[in-house]
């Protein structure tokens, strides 16, 4: 018998586990996989409706939200690696909306209180979400900007894919707006990687979703990401689920079919609009774990992966930025992800990356264990802090290691 990756006891332990969370309650379905050095495991529990009778599949569709944010990074070092954009260049030259910026005098300052920005936006600042635009992370929304944004439909809530104009007006919107933040200042969440797909569709001549299947999807085999689903597949897509806060019920976010992704929407977005398969996301991070190659080729350079999965920001950058308090002390930030620092759990290992998906996925890569590991679920999360699902997920999926 040669040496096996995982133990199946410990695997059988994840699967009763993460049964638990579905037979309470706390989600309808999900799907988990690990994969380490060839040898991989797929679990998939639950129904596709609370307390229903269809169960869910292994090729069910989820709505992957800002998981699509890694994969938009990968998309546009393709492009660096062609020399057809360059980290450091000005996004002006393909993005002229954005030139010239004014910037706030304080977050939350009217929108005529300016100063000119030091320097132009570049491509590594869309990517390090350091460009000077985002989400403030203050409720109620009581700063101009917010309400600005909000006004212009810049796509700064949940993900919502018919609110948003299409892309060359939805970066002409934006361009009327101010900075937040001097360019390379500080971390900021989302928006960047929303002006990154426009940005991509131009440096590339096509559409972000035609680029994105041309380059990485057909390639990989992930031939259920997109940014919506075709009445031919609506029925593997889930319904998704909310919490109402006031009563503490869960509600329907959005259905299948009629909802917000049964119809291409006009503005494809890079920060939170794909939806995908657990195989599907599985190749992404296998193709990353093994630095860019997968079956037959390769998407990336060793050395693009590894600028990608890089902490990209500065001490003082965490001290000031974060969608928690917290999250910087044990977290950076490369190109889309976020990457592990320090070892405060048994799951989260330096050099840790990915991302998590507000909708109800998690997807990360252990490079110092070679493991890939993904959550779908139909359930959205109810902070910025990941529910218990996930943290028993990955506690569960580092403790089934066996070696």
């Amino acid at each position: 018998m040669g040496n096996r990756e995982f133990s199946p006891a410990r695997l059988a332990r994840m699967r009763d586990v993460m049964a638990g969370f579905s037979e309470r309650g706390e989600v309808a379905g999900l799907v988990t996989a690990v994969s380490r050095r060839g040898e991989t495991h797929v679990d998939v529990i639950g129904t596709l409706t609370p307390g229903g009778n269809d169960p869910i599949q292994r090729d069910t569709i989820f709505r992957i939200a800002s998981l699509s944010k890694p994969i938009a990074a990968v998309a546009a070092m393709i492009l660096v690696e062609e020399c057809r954009l360059r980290l450091d260049e000005p996004v002006d030259r393909l993005l002229p909306e954005l030139a010239n910026r004014q910037v706030l005098t304080r977050a939350d300052a009217p929108l005529d209180e300016t100063v000119p920005s030091n320097r132009p936006i570049t491509l590594r600042d869309l990517l390090t979400f350091r460009s000077g635009y985002g989400i403030v992370m203050s409720w109620p929304e009581v700063y101009p900007i917010q309400q600005a944004m909000d006004d212009l439909q810049l796509n700064q809530g949940p993900p919502n894919p018919q609110l948003p104009p299409e892309p060359d007006e939805w970066i002409r919107r934006l361009g009327t707006l101010p900075l937040i933040h001097q360019p390379g200042e500080r971390w900021l969440y989302n928006t960047g990687a929303d002006i990154l797909g426009v940005l991509i569709a131009r440096a590339s001549g096509q559409p972000l979703e035609a680029f994105m299947r041309e380059r990485i999807f057909e390639p990989l085999g992930m031939h259920d990401t997109a940014f919506s689903v075709p009445e031919s597949k609506i029925d593997r897509l889930s319904i998704c689920y909310g919490i109402n806060f006031e009563t503490g019920d869960r509600i329907v976010y959005d259905p299948a079919a009629g909802g917000q992704w049964s119809r291409p929407p006009a503005f494809p977005s890079a920060a939170g609009g794909l939806v995908s398969t657990i195989d599907d996301v599985l190749a992404f991070g296998r193709m990353l774990v093994d630095n860019g190659r997968y079956d037959g080729g390769r998407i990336l350079s060793r050395a693009s992966v590894e600028t990608m999965t890089t902490d990209h920001l500065t001490p003082a950058q965490k001290a000031i930025s974060g969608l928690l308090s917290d999250f910087f002390e044990s977290h950076g930030w490369g190109f889309g992800l976020a990457i592990n620092t320090r070892r405060d759990s048994i799951y989260m290992t330096p050099g840790r990356y990915g991302w998590d998906g507000g909708l109800g996925t998690v997807w990360y890569n252990d490079p110092s264990e070679e493991l890939v590991t993904v959550l779908l679920t139909n359930q959205t999360w109810t902070s910025p802090n990941p529910p218990n699902v996930c943290l028993d997920f990955w506690t569960l999926a580092q403790q089934a290691i066996d070696d």
